[in-house]
Formats: C-alpha cells, sequence, structure tokens
C-alpha cells in the first residue's frame, strides 16, 4: 500500500504555507512517492510551477485549490460570510482544469467578500471532471458535525455526493485537537450511512517537521502578533509536514481504503497541460485578407515611406523579418501591436518600444517604433529567434499619464473577458525579514531594526552576500546568541512569498476567454472598475502561449508631451519627436557640459561626471555610454573615453573584428557585437549565436565547455588558428554576460536626447513641465528648483492670486534668447503638499472668470468646498501663498475663523439660500463677516523656511542658496543630486539646525543640519573639527565646508573635515538681488531731495527728531555705500540694512514686487496728477529693530504703489544704522496722484513719506 497527499498548501498560502514548490516535490520524490497534489487557499497561482516541478521528476501533478464556500448565496455580503468554509477541490481532467480555473476566478472577483468565494449552486454547475474532498474541520460538513448537528452535515453529504462523481469525506488526524477523533468518528458514520468512500489527508503546511516553529513565526507575520501572545492564531502541533507513506499508513491502519483512495484518486487523474499552443489573439481585418497578408502589405507601404523603393539589403531584410514572422505564426501579434500604435498616434499619446524590438525593420516600417535598425546595425535575432522558439517581447512605453487609456483601448477592441493585468510576487527580502521576523519575535525594534541596516542596500541583495560582506554581521551573528536565533529565522525564511501585487506594465491578451487557460482575481491595486489580474505570473503565461505585453507608463514622455503643447502654445512653433535631428549644437552641448538634471537616464552623479568627459558628439555615443554605465562594463568607461580622445589606443583583438568594434573604440558594449563576433569568425548564424549569447548569460560551465569546442572548430575551418580562436572565445565569454541589449541602449540614447533637447532649446517650458510631472515628490521638485536657479530661471514662491493649479511659465515668451532667463516659473498650488488639484481648481477657475482675490473675506466667499479643508488652508498659509492677505503668524493664529468662514459660504452656496443682497445680482456682493487677524508672534525666517521645506521640499521665500548659486567658489557643490558615497567635497549650505553632544572622552561633538539647493543633509563634526569650527555652526550662518560623503541609515551624510562661514563677495552684491525685480545699486550721494524725516517703517517706533539728526549726520559724513535690496537684517544685528541679514545674506522674506493681479476695479479710474508726469518718486523708509514688521510693512508698500500703473519711477531710501541706502527701482513704473500719497502716508504715518523729484 502506499498514498499520495492530497491537501497541500505551498508558499503561495501566502504566510500560512512553507512549502516552497521544489523542495516539496523533491522530498516527495524522496519519500517514494508517485503522485502529489497541490490545493492553496482559494487560490492556483503556484499551479504552473508545480506541474512543471512534478513533471520533471517523474510525478503525477494534481492540481486543485482549496475552496472557500458561501454559507448562502455569492451575492450575500453579511456577518456569516466573513468566514467561509472549506472544500478541497481536483482537477481530474482537462474539462476539470478549466471549471476549477472558472470557479476559482469566479470566487476572486465576483465572489470576493473578505475572502474568495464559490457557491454551492456556482459549484454544482461546473462540476464535471472534478473530484472533491469534504476537506479539513473548518469545512463546512465538519462544523456541522463539531456543533452536533448531524442531520445538516448528512444533508450536505448527500448534495456533495449527487453533484460530483467522485467524493470523498476526507479523514485528517493531527495532535492537540480535542474535536478531531469526535468529528472523525461523525465522517465515518456518514460515509457508512450514506455510501460514499472515506479518504485521509495530512493537512500538510510545510515539507519538514523541523520547519515547524519557522511556519509559526510566519503566521505571526501574517497576523501582526508575537510568539509570546497566547490567544493568536495558531497550528497546534508539529504534524503538518509532509509525512512519508509509512507515517500514514501507521496513522490510518485502522482505515486502509481511506489510504488506498489517495491511490484511486491519483490514478484517475489524467491531462496534461499543452506548452505548445498559441492563444494570441485576432486582429480583426475587415478585407478578405488573412493576417500574414495584410502585416505584408502595411509592412511594405510603410517601407515605400520610409525608403522609396529602398535598396537591396533594406528589401531584403524586411523580405527576411516577413518571412520569420510567418514561420512563427505572429502576424496577429505584430498587428496587435501596430494598432495599439496607430490608437497611441491618433490620440496624440507619445509612445515608443524598449528592449529589443527596435531591431525589427518591420516595426519601424509600420510606426511602432522611431529608429531605423539598418542604420544602428541592429540584429532582427535578438528580438525575434526562429531557432530559439520563444515568443517575442514587445514593450510599450507610454505617457505615464495616459497609459490607462491605452489598457481601456484593448479592452474595448477584445472584450474584458480577453485582457488582464500580470500579477507579480513580492517576497521576503534580506532587510524586510529581519524586521518582520524581528518582531514575531518580540524583539524591541530599535535593536532590529540596527541589525537590518547592517545589510546592505542593493538590489537583490541576499543574506547570505550580506553576511560574506559585513564584518559586522558576521561578528553579531557569531558572538550575541539572541540575535544567531533571529537571522537564523530570518534565513530560513528569506524568499518566501510575502504577498502579490499588480505587475507595473504587465498585460495579457487572449484569443480566447482568458479564464479558459488561467485563473484570474481582483487587481490589488485601482478602483472598483479596473481589469481583472492573472493569477499565474509572465513566465507560466508566456509557456502556456498567451501574449504578454508590457506597458510602461514613462514619466519622461509625459514631460515631453506637456512641454510641447507648452512650446506650441508661448511661442507658435509645433515639433514632432520624430521630427527632431540628432545634430542639435544646443543639445550636444547641453549633454558636455553634464547638466543632466531631468534628462532621462543621465542624471546620477556618476553618469553626469561621466558625459561630461565623453562630451557625446553623436546618438551612437550616446547610446553606447547608456549600455556602458552598469555594473560590470562601468570599468571599461575610462578607456572608452580615452580611446575617443586619443589619450589612450585603440586596440582590436583581431583586424576580422575591427569592423564590429570600431563604433565602441575596441570594446565590446553590446550583445549584438558577439553576436557578430561569432558569426564572422566561427561561422554561427545569427540565431545560432543569440543562443549562445544566453547560454553565456547563465554561465554553465559544462554548456560554456561545449561551446568553446564548437567556436574553436568554427574558427579553425574559417581558417583561424586554434590559439586565436581560444583567445577570442575567452575575450568574448564575460563580455556576453553583461553586454547590454543595443536595441534598448539606442532607444534610450533617443528618449535622452530628446529631453535634452528641449531643455537646451525651452528650458523654461522644459523644466515648469518636469515639475508638474514630478509633483508630490519633494525630493525631485527641490533638485528642479535647484537646478532653474543654476539656469537662471526664477520660481516664484505659490501665490493664491498668482499661480495656477500646477506649474506655470509666467513671462511673455516674445523676448530674444539673450533674455531667456528672465521668465519665471510659478509653483503650482497643487504641489503643496496637503493640498491637491481637487482642492485648488475651482480657486483658479473662479480667479480666472471672477478677478483676482481682493481680500480674506473675498477669498472664503469664492474659494470652495474643499479650499475649506483646514490641513489645506494651513498649508497654503505656511507656504505663504496667502501672504497678501496677512502676515503667516496672524494667519495661522486665525485659521479657526477663516476655515468657519469658508465652509458656511460653501454651505449657503451649495444650499440655494438667499438674503436681499442677491436681488441686486452679481455686480454687488452680499456683505459679509469680516476675518479680524490676530495679534500673534511672527515666526522665524530659519521657522517659515523649515515648512516651505516641509510643505515643497524647498524654501522659496528664503532662496539664499538659489541667489548665491551661480557664485560659489569653483569646485563647491550646492546640491545633494551631486553627491556620491565616497566623495571628498566641498560644500556651501544652510544650518537650520545643530545638536551638541559629547563623545565618550567628553568633547563636544556636533551634528548639523545643512540645508543645500535640493534639501538637507546631515553633517557629523567630530571633536577634532568643532573644536576650531564651534562658532560656525550657528542657526541661519551659510558656511564652506569640506569633508567625505559617506552613508547612514541608507541616506547621504558627511563627515566633516573642517568649515568656515561663508562670505559672499562684497563686489558681487547684484548676486541677491533677486526678490525686486533688477534693482540698480547705487552709490549715495547727498545731492536728492530729502524730506523733513523719513517714515519708519514700524509706525510705533517712529523718532523723527532723533531720526533726522542721524540723516543729518550721514549727509555730513557723505559716505557712499551700496545695497542688495534683497538682504534681509536678523534680530542679532542693529547696523545693517533692513535688507541685510549679519554677513549680508538673503533670506527671502520680501516677495517680488511684480504683484500678478491685475489693477481692481476701484483703482483703474483715479486721476492722475499731470504736474508730475515721468517723475521720480522717492519713498523714505526708516529700519526699526523689528525686522518682520519691517519686511511686512514693505510688502505693502510695493503692493499700493503697483495698484497705480504709469510712467514714474520708483527708488527707496531706507535710513539705516547711521546711513542712508538708496535703491533704484526702475523696472517698477508707477503714477502720481494724491491719493497714491495719502494711501502711502497712512499706512507708514509720515505725512511726507512719498516725495518728488521732477526730472
Amino acid at each position: 500500500m502506499s498514498f499520495t497527499h492530497l491537501h497541500v498548501h505551498s508558499e503561495f498560502s501566502m504566510l500560512d504555507g512553507l512549502s516552497h514548490i521544489q523542495a516539496l516535490v523533491k522530498h516527495a520524490k524522496n519519500q517514494g512517492m508517485s503522485a502529489l497534489g497541490l490545493t492553496d487557499h482559494g487560490v492556483m497561482h503556484g499551479a504552473i510551477d508545480f506541474y512543471e516541478a512534478c513533471t520533471a521528476e517523474g510525478i503525477k501533478p494534481i492540481i486543485g485549490c482549496e475552496l472557500y464556500v458561501a454559507s448562502g448565496s455569492l451575492e450575500d455580503r453579511n456577518s456569516a460570510e466573513k468566514t467561509p468554509s472549506h472544500l478541497t477541490v481536483l482537477a481530474q481532467n482537462t474539462l476539470g482544469y478549466t471549471n476549477l480555473l472558472y470557479l476559482v476566478s469566479k470566487a476572486n472577483t465576483e465572489g470576493f467578500y473578505y475572502k474568495p468565494r464559490v457557491d454551492k449552486n456556482l459549484l454544482s454547475s461546473r462540476a464535471d471532471g472534478l473530484i472533491v474532498l469534504s476537506g479539513c474541520p473548518s469545512s463546512e460538513i465538519s462544523r456541522f458535525l463539531i456543533d452536533g448537528d448531524t442531520s445538516r452535515a448528512e444533508e450536505l453529504a448527500r448534495f456533495y455526493k449527487d453533484s460530483f462523481s467522485q467524493f470523498y469525506l476526507e479523514l485528517q488526524r493531527h495532535e492537540n485537537l480535542e474535536f478531531l477523533d469526535r468529528l472523525n468518528s461523525g465522517l465515518i458514520h456518514i460515509a457508512e450511512k450514506l455510501d460514499i468512500p472515506l479518504i485521509a489527508t495530512n493537512d500538510l503546511h510545510y515539507v519538514y517537521k523541523e520547519d515547524a516553529d519557522m511556519q509559526d513565526v510566519m503566521v505571526c507575520i501574517q497576523t501582526n502578533t508575537t510568539i509570546n501572545d497566547q490567544s493568536r492564531m495558531k497550528i497546534s502541533d508539529d504534524s503538518y509536514y509532509l509525512k512519508s507513506p509509512e507515517e500514514m499508513e501507521y496513522l490510518f491502519s485502522d482505515l486502509p481504503e481511506a489510504l488506498s483512495n489517495t491511490m484511486a484518486v491519483a490514478d484517475s487523474v489524467d491531462f496534461e497541460l499543452d506548452f505548445t499552443k498559441l492563444h494570441l489573439p485576432e486582429y480583426p481585418i475587415e478585407s478578405a485578407e488573412d493576417a500574414d497578408s495584410y502585416l505584408r502589405r502595411l509592412s511594405w507601404q510603410g517601407f515605400e515611406q520610409k525608403f522609396g523603393s529602398g535598396n537591396e539589403i533594406q528589401n531584403q531584410r524586411l523580405s527576411y523579418e516577413l518571412d520569420v514572422i510567418t514561420k512563427t505564426q505572429y502576424p496577429n501579434y505584430f498587428l496587435v501591436v501596430w494598432d495599439i500604435a496607430e490608437f497611441a498616434r491618433n490620440n496624440h499619446i507619445i509612445f515608443g518600444v524598449r528592449g529589443s524590438a527596435a531591431s525589427s525593420l518591420v516595426l519601424y516600417c509600420l510606426g511602432v517604433t522611431d529608429i531605423d535598425p539598418l542604420e544602428y546595425q541592429l540584429v532582427f535575432e535578438r528580438f525575434l529567434n526562429i531557432e530559439r522558439k520563444e515568443m517575442p517581447d514587445i514593450d510599450l512605453d507610454f505617457q505615464d499619464d495616459r497609459r490607462d487609456e491605452a489598457i481601456r483601448y484593448l479592452v474595448t477592441k477584445y472584450g474584458e473577458d480577453h485582457v488582464a493585468q500580470i500579477i507579480t510576487f513580492g517576497t521576503l527580502g534580506a532587510k524586510a525579514v529581519i524586521r518582520d521576523v524581528g518582531r514575531a519575535l518580540g524583539m524591541q525594534y530599535a535593536d532590529v531594526d540596527r541589525i537590518a541596516r547592517l545589510v546592505p542596500a542593493r538590489v537583490g541583495m541576499t543574506l547570505e552576500t550580506a553576511f560574506s560582506e559585513s564584518a559586522e554581521l558576521r561578528d553579531i551573528y557569531q558572538n550575541d546568541h539572541s540575535y544567531k536565533a533571529l537571522l537564523d529565522a530570518a534565513q530560513k525564511l528569506e524568499g518566501t512569498v510575502r504577498n502579490s501585487s499588480t505587475h507595473a506594465a504587465g498585460i495579457v491578451i487572449s484569443s480566447d476567454p482568458l479564464t479558459n487557460n488561467i485563473p484570474l482575481q481582483r487587481p490589488t491595486k485601482g478602483t472598483e472598475n479596473a481589469i481583472a489580474m492573472t493569477q499565474y505570473a509572465m513566465e507560466p503565461l508566456a509557456k502556456l502561449g498567451l501574449l504578454k505585453m508590457d506597458f510602461l507608463g514613462l514619466i519622461n514622455y509625459t514631460i515631453l508631451a506637456e512641454t510641447i503643447e507648452s512650446v506650441e502654445k508661448r511661442h507658435g512653433v509645433s515639433i514632432s519627436l520624430n521630427t527632431i535631428k540628432f545634430d542639435d549644437d544646443k543639445t550636444f552641448e547641453l549633454l558636455a557640459s553634464g547638466e543632466t538634471t531631468a534628462i532621462f537616464q543621465l542624471e546620477s552623479p556618476g553618469m553626469r561626471r561621466y558625459i561630461k568627459e565623453l562630451k557625446p558628439e553623436t546618438l551612437g555615443e550616446l547610446a553606447a555610454m547608456v549600455a556602458l554605465y552598469r555594473p560590470g562594463p562601468m570599468e571599461h568607461i575610462p578607456r572608452f573615453i580615452d580611446s575617443k580622445f586619443g589619450r589612450a589606443p585603440i586596440e582590436y583583438p583581431h583586424d576580422a573584428l575591427k569592423e564590429i568594434l570600431e563604433e565602441t573604440f575596441g570594446i565590446i558594449v553590446y550583445q549584438d557585437q558577439v553576436l557578430h563576433i561569432l558569426r564572422t569568425f566561427a561561422g554561427y548564424s545569427l540565431g545560432e549565436a543569440d543562443i549562445v549569447r544566453k547560454a553565456m548569460g547563465k554561465k554553465i560551465r559544462s554548456l560554456m565547455e561545449e561551446e568553446r569546442e564548437k567556436f574553436v572548430t568554427g574558427a579553425k575551418n574559417l581558417g583561424y588558428t586554434e590559439q586565436i580562436a581560444k583567445e577570442i572565445f575567452d575575450l568574448i565569454e564575460p563580455f556576453a554576460g553583461y553586454a547590454f541589449n543595443k536595441a534598448h541602449s539606442v532607444s534610450y540614447a533617443v528618449v535622452a536626447y530628446w529631453t535634452a533637447f528641449f531643455k537646451a532649446n525651452y528650458p523654461v517650458e522644459f523644466m515648469a513641465c518636469a515639475m508638474n510631472a514630478y509633483s508630490g515628490n519633494a525630493e525631485r521638485i527641490a533638485m528642479m528648483v535647484a537646478e532653474c536657479a543654476r539656469l537662471g530661471i526664477k520660481v516664484l514662491p505659490p501665490d493664491i492670486n498668482g499661480s495656477d493649479v500646477g506649474f506655470s511659465v509666467t513671462s511673455s515668451p516674445e523676448i530674444k534668447d539673450s533674455d531667456i532667463a528672465k521668465e519665471e516659473i510659478a509653483y503650482g498650488l497643487a504641489a503643496v503638499k496637503n493640498v491637491g488639484a481637487s482642492a485648488v481648481s475651482d480657486l483658479v477657475e473662479s480667479r480666472k472668470f471672477e478677478g483676482y482675490f481682493k481680500n480674506l473675506e473675498d477669498f472664503a466667499r469664492r474659494s470652495g468646498g474643499a479650499a475649506g479643508n483646514r490641513r489645506v488652508l494651513e498649508s497654503l498659509i505656511k507656504v505663504g501663498a496667502l501672504d497678501q492677505f496677512g502676515r503667516r503668524g496672524q494667519l495661522l493664529a486665525s485659521l479657526d475663523s477663516l476655515v468657519s468662514l469658508v465652509q458656511r459660504e460653501y454651505q449657503l452656496k451649495e444650499s440655494g439660500q438667499t438674503n436681499m443682497f442677491n436681488l441686486f445680482g452679481e455686480s454687488v456682493p452680499p456683505p459679509m463677516v469680516g476675518v479680524t487677524l490676530s495679534d500673534s508672534e511672527e515666526p522665524s525666517t530659519i521657522e517659515q523656511a523649515l515648512w516651505e521645506r516641509e510643505l515643497m521640499g524647498v524654501s522659496l521665500s528664503s532662496q539664499i542658496l538659489e541667489s548665491i548659486a551661480p557664485n560659489v567658489p569653483e569646485g563647491a557643490v550646492i546640491s545633494k543630486s551631486q553627491l556620491e558615497v565616497g566623495m571628498k567635497v566641498a560644500l556651501v549650505g544652510q544650518v537650520s539646525n545643530t545638536r551638541l553632544q559629547s563623545d565618550k572622552n567628553g568633547d563636544r561633538i556636533a551634528f548639523v543640519t545643512l540645508e543645500l539647493m535640493d534639501g538637507p543633509l546631515d553633517v557629523a563634526v567630530w571633536s577634532r573639527t568643532y573644536q576650531t569650527t564651534s562658532d560656525v555652526w550657528v542657526q541661519g550662518n551659510l558656511v564652506h565646508l569640506n569633508g567625505t560623503i559617506r552613508t547612514r541609515n541608507d541616506e547621504l551624510t558627511m563627515h566633516c573635515d573642517g568649515a568656515s562661514v561663508y562670505e559672499i563677495p562684497s563686489d558681487r552684491p547684484e548676486a541677491l538681488a533677486e526678490v525686486l525685480p533688477e534693482p540698480k545699486i547705487v552709490e549715495w550721494t547727498g545731492n536728492d531731495i530729502i524730506p523733513e524725516y523719513p517714515s519708519p517703517l514700524a509706525p510705533s517706533s517712529a523718532n523723527p527728531p532723533a531720526e533726522q539728526e542721524r540723516i543729518e549726520a550721514v549727509e555730513a559724513d557723505n559716505e557712499t555705500h551700496s545695497l542688495a535690496v534683497n538682504q534681509v537684517k536678523t534680530p542679532t544685528s542693529n547696523n545693517q540694512p533692513i535688507l541685510n541679514d549679519q554677513n549680508g545674506h538673503h533670506n527671502g522674506i520680501i516677495p517680488e514686487p511684480a504683484v500678478r493681479a491685475p489693477k481692481t476695479p476701484e483703482n483703474q479710474n483715479i486721476k492722475v496728477s499731470t504736474e508730475a508726469k515721468n517723475s521720480l518718486l522717492l519713498v523714505n523708509l526708516t529700519e526699526t529693530d523689528k525686522p518682520e514688521d519691517d519686511q511686512y510693512l514693505l510688502k505693502s508698500v510695493l503692493q499700493i504703489i503697483l495698484e497705480y500703473p504709469g510712467a514714474d519711477d520708483v527708488d527707496l531710501v531706507i535710513a539705516s544704522g547711521g546711513k542712508r541706502w538708496r535703491v533704484e527701482m526702475r523696472i517698477i513704473k508707477t503714477s502720481y496722484s494724491e491719493e497714491l500719497a495719502d494711501r502711502l502716508a497712512t499706512l507708514l504715518d509720515n505725512p511726507r513719506a512719498l516725495t518728488i523729484q521732477k526730472r
């Protein structure tokens, strides 16, 4: 007698089963079993892997599922349905397998409610070809028996017996389940009464008995409990493993028929999966043509458009490709792809291909790719190889904001039951498994986290590799018992499936309804209307002959699409990507500069360095760099660059290889070159060569020896010596493993070039669109703002009256190229954290139709519901978007009142309530309850800057770093994006926080947060350095420091070796003139009109007589001074002008006075004095000891002036620190009137606040 396990859970019973399929099948084989079942909870994720593993070991695979059965109908959604019962179902034959696919799909889509459920009607409708076992103690029959309801148990057993040709009552014998003997007795009684056969199973959850503890830990991970929790879900004992036939015979020695029935079931199972049949969708052709002839006609039509009659090579290549496509039965595949490309093109969706598809001339002629494969010597066999017999991959990139449109088009075209997204599985990775296991073991998070951080942060990292690389990790493992237990458990669970998710790109399309061939489930992300997801991953789908495609969303395409639209709108220039020539001087100049922020594939610090050294002059050189900049070939980059510029000789292994390697200066860069070498040197066909190339990548030694011998023989047949042949083979073997797909490199290089083209030629539009694309990613936005500063493009802070929903270009395009830097980008309101488009889109629309918001009350009346959210308003206030209505401290203190008013106004509007003022129509807005701003201490400049960093990723009101960026010392770095681990570097940044500690010797050390242009950097200042730099680390200081870039907790840090306060050169004050529009800094001559006394900026601190004496004294000295108008005084200094801090550094409190609001109706008809036309108006100000008040009042002065447009010039005269400072504001124009003078006099509490100097 023998035994077959029929109730088996693999790791795809996620975080419950611990059986890895390969280990499970091998152990079953070693136990002498001839068949094995697989019945995961509610899913069939592992069925194909299981089938292949079994057939490879000579074991019959029995595919099944432990279904969840609803107590009522599939449509029921109540508390009883939260815990459906279990049922073991096996596929007996091909029809049974198809029915099982359908049942599991229905359960995971329409039937899903807490669990994937079927009901009894669905089961009985799909009963053919299925074998059913009554299930574990959680089955419905078992639950009735445990509850003592024998009659209902019998009734249900009779239903299953009548519904299925093979139905068995399932017996299990595990320990520590006190009800199990009673349950088995009840099942045996029903079996005898109803003549239903018995069958023995073991509820297998892990392969070996000793795995029980690890399975217990994994259940703790699933249920978020610890092993010390006595009330948690737990398997009762360690008997749930793959027991041998002898162990099962011992357990059921009294019921031998229950054992023999497992063999009867196994013998009755009879079906094979067909991996040879293709299930490609059929493209609907309106004419009588078949797919092959239709594809040929389209291809030759495209060929004529591209090449005319073409040359012999071109004609032969297209004919060859079409013949291969016909022989491999892929015409429909190519037509489907062409159709998708046509849809995208007709709907103005930017798309392209990646990978080897760019090697196809057919796809180029069909308009699917923009790359001529002949021009770049791309090998078709790398894409579709008739000798390899694998379905080609055509991976399509779409602009990421419109990818879903392409998928929806497929669903509409081929039907919802023919298209699905593809599943992918997440496993317990090296770092994650340590944290998960540590939590399950009840260890302290900080201790576990410290261990996890010792694992290097690298894709594909394993604990085995981590132990080999980290001496500290090895030491802890060897010397600390508690951590050894943690790491032992982590190693055992590492790689186990943890969760399923929707593949980022994968789509499958079928000629038949998908559930005929695969199981489906609900997608793990998306809306209820999102298309279904496969239960099989990429590789099983391909083996089953289903068409799988990658539809990737590429953010760079979105940037390009929006930039093209913006350029056409602003400049009237219509640009199509496929018309851009690859010879633009500006583009290659930009690439040669290495300033490649926002350029596809070229942004990393290392790539910037190499691209700057290479100075690419062709698309081919750019493609080569894309291919080389990866682990492995990266070591050849210096030689590649030196060879280009003649600093190193170009060497070829043999003269016969010169033509193949000439474009890459003698270095093997591409897989295509490996194929050509195999053909040229040893007579391989390109198809054979591609098979060898793929085998070389797998590094199978026995296979390599066979190929080496074949290569040498082929080379000798072509007249090469054995020695030369061996040398060439030894050369190409390592390169084959990491050489890059040339078609992929060229495709990427084209996108990189396109992005560089627009950045070089239309930088403002490009950067605005790039920031829109990355909206919500604070780190990226900070990097973009820093790049704008480098380019001389100002990014304006959020402004409720000046910003759009997204980032927008604000200046006129009708300017000369030399003035391009004057264009500005307004920060998008929706990009502020906690705000979003839904909250501000109505605001922007209201502004377009009703004009700018005049005050807080007007804002409240028109802002709408979403904008009344407290977090939205608080965030807008903190970033300065409402600065024109009050100081931030005041606005925050009045936030409750403002929120209440906004919500009340919205509710009134929504309810349709009216009052008598509505009788007058919209021309008379109804009176509103005003918002009285509370007195409140104003936050410091640093605090405001930190708010902005938190909510926008960058501070825009404090742009000192941006202001000095063009003038930092040569070699100094000012952005995090330019840093790499291990760099020794000089930095310029601003101190935002300093934390002092003592080291083990009692010496002072400092941990400093240094603000760079694109985010903060943690700097460690050790005792020796701190002793000589202690006075440097003052909050707000600009510092110039040097040190080494390190990494801690996967974040860049710096170890400082030296630092000093950064002094802005005195001969370059204009470098800071960012707040006011291009003020002219002039010497004070004492000849201008001086009022009787200048107005103080804060009226309460005025002291006119004393101030007059001070001014007169200054006049007598007749000293000269220059002023950078946007420098702001810190509270610690009383002898600097109103706009300076103690180091003359800009902290940007004063806003750009070029207010973007239009003239308000009430000041459009102001009577202007005719006697002062084209005069010079002097606004007289005095600094106080309250900088925040000074700054706020100056904003108000500028806003009032701009309300009176005209031809009069404006200068500011500021009395400060015993000196007088004059700033010529010649960009600002106004028109003198008595009303203007009166308003300024009232504001500044000075009747001579405004004086006139006639020309």
